[in-house]
């Protein structure tokens, strides 16, 4: 972090070209306190891990597990109540259904795979298997083919790691295994159906029940930057409040709200899946993943 002439602050930055920051990123909102510089990887998640574990950015999205776990593990980190990503997940888990066909609970005593045990997808894809359908989370075997961002954390018991370079979705499509969580990388292939029934009608049924909209990125900052300078940290806000404002009309369809109060449902809601699901080793409040600066915003 520097500070250069009159005040303004450079923070390296790590941001993906997504919708709502797109007039970050262009220009098109700038700031004479705070210059973003905007040096993270083309893939946001890539940048994750230098984050948390060796401080490669002042600030930037993070996957909300991700910050979770960075809470958890004393990680100097502070989130602004800003959403940058978010969706719907229930379409996220498939089979092939040339092997049979599989209603959730019958994932129970099988393998089903997910890049990693502690990706936020895979976290609300297993929440809601569990609450909605009664799916047993212990009793499937998890197969992952990467590592948790962070270096303290140990997958559960009821996990494996997969041989270097396996493809996921090849061994669900090969019946190695019965289903997979693979989001937007879930293969375009006739064979592949949702696990659960009519995925988009459930989300919206969800939705009208739960009024939530599960984050999967969220903005965070380097809690040295909002003690120390709670005017860039809330110039920041701004910046990403009018950034939102200039994204199309369907990239905001589903995007958790702006502000802490809106967004109380959906961090408790992945707190207690986290501590649930054994991602997190306790509960936190959802107030102790703010400070008095981010809290306030909104």
């Amino acid at each position: 972090m520097s500070n250069t002439v009159a005040a303004r602050m450079t923070l390296k930055t790590n941001l993906a070209d997504s919708p709502v920051a797109m007039a970050m990123k262009d220009g098109r909102v700038s700031s004479d306190l705070v210059h973003l510089d905007f040096c993270g990887p083309k893939t946001a998640h890539d940048g994750f891990k230098p984050m948390i574990r060796h401080n490669a950015f002042d600030a930037g999205e993070l996957a909300i597990v991700t910050y979770l776990q960075a809470k958890a593990y004393g990680k100097p980190f502070v989130i602004l109540p800003t959403p940058m990503v978010g969706r719907f997940q229930h379409h996220c888990i498939g089979f092939n259904k040339e092997f049979g066909h599989l209603d959730p609970k019958d994932i129970e005593g099988k393998k089903v795979g997910v890049r990693t045990y502690a990706q936020t997808t895979g976290l609300w894809v297993r929440g809601i298997l569990q609450h909605e359908y009664g799916v047993d989370l212990d009793r499937v075997t998890w197969l992952t083919v990467d590592e948790s961002h962070l270096a303290e954390y140990q997958d559960p018991p009821n996990c494996q790691r997969l041989p270097p370079g396996s493809s996921i979705a090849q061994m669900m499509l090969d019946g190695e295994l019965a289903a997979a969580i693979l989001g937007n990388d879930m293969p375009k292939d006739p064979r592949v159906q949702t696990l659960i029934p009519d995925a988009k009608a459930a989300a919206r049924a969800w939705y009208d029940r739960e009024g939530v909209i599960p984050i999967n990125h969220i903005f965070a900052i380097h809690e040295e930057v909002s003690r120390k300078r709670p005017d860039v940290v809330r110039e920041i806000f701004r910046m990403i409040v009018e950034s939102r404002q200039l994204a199309p009309a369907s990239a905001l369809e589903t995007l958790p709200p702006i502000g802490l109060e809106a967004n109380r449902k959906g961090l408790e809601m992945a707190i207690d899946w986290s501590y649930e699901q054994k991602i997190i080793p306790r509960r936190f409040s959802v107030d102790e993943l703010f400070d008095d600066t981010t809290a306030a915003l909104g």
